[in-house]
């Protein structure tokens, strides 16, 4: 497991040589709906996003201003919200963010929207629109995105859910998105070179 601020490659891979002249992907942001933007408080309450009250439901503290920060740097617009949901539940998501204002507050073009049946579903969606970075509250889709270099588990919006304890090393934790933001934005460190071992002459 990395914390935030220890960045690890995917599966401890290092992205595969391009060969010169060719400049990588630009950084593109994807960001899973709930328990990142929107809270997962208690269920039973009127105000959780599956009861009565759907569009009083919090957000997650700091999303708006980080997400504004990360739009502007380092993606530079590149921020594409992806959330797995049925049409109701899809419904109650764009209704939610269009009250709390999301996409003039975050800068995030409103296109940049987009749902999924599946939570494996997010895989292919990540791929298609080359996100390089992503935030999620579960493990399991983060496993899904195998393209995605950046992986962060998000644990600071659970509500009264456990945070995971087995992380594995392609993750990394992060609990505030003021935290998150500092760690997005610290530069990788520079690719390991290797090399060649100088023969010994014979005497």
């Amino acid at each position: 497991m990395a914390r935030a601020g220890e960045q690890r490659p995917p599966d401890g891979r290092r992205a595969p040589y391009r060969g010169p002249g060719q400049r990588p992907a630009p950084p593109t942001l994807g960001v899973d709906v709930g328990g990142v933007i929107i809270d997962r408080i208690a269920t039973g309450e009127d105000t959780s996003f599956f009861g009565s009250q759907p569009l009083l439901t919090p957000a997650v503290d700091g999303v708006f201003e980080a997400l504004a920060l990360l739009a502007e740097e380092p993606f530079e617009g590149r921020v594409h919200i992806v959330s797995k949901a049925g049409p109701k539940v899809a419904g109650n998501t764009r209704a939610w963010l269009h009250h709390h204002e999301f996409f003039p507050r975050t800068g995030i073009p409103a296109e940049n929207l987009h749902f999924v049946r599946e939570r494996a579903d997010k895989g292919p969606v990540c791929a298609r629109l080359g996100i390089t970075h992503f935030v999620d509250d579960r493990l399991d889709v983060l496993g899904h995105l195998t393209t995605v270099a950046h992986r962060y588990l998000f644990v600071g919006g659970l509500g009264d859910e456990p945070a995971p304890t087995d992380v594995p090393p392609w993750a990394t934790v992060a609990d505030t998105w003021a935290g998150l933001v500092d760690t997005i934005r610290q530069p990788d460190p520079p690719p390991e070179v290797t090399r060649p071992r100088r023969r010994r002459r014979k005497a």
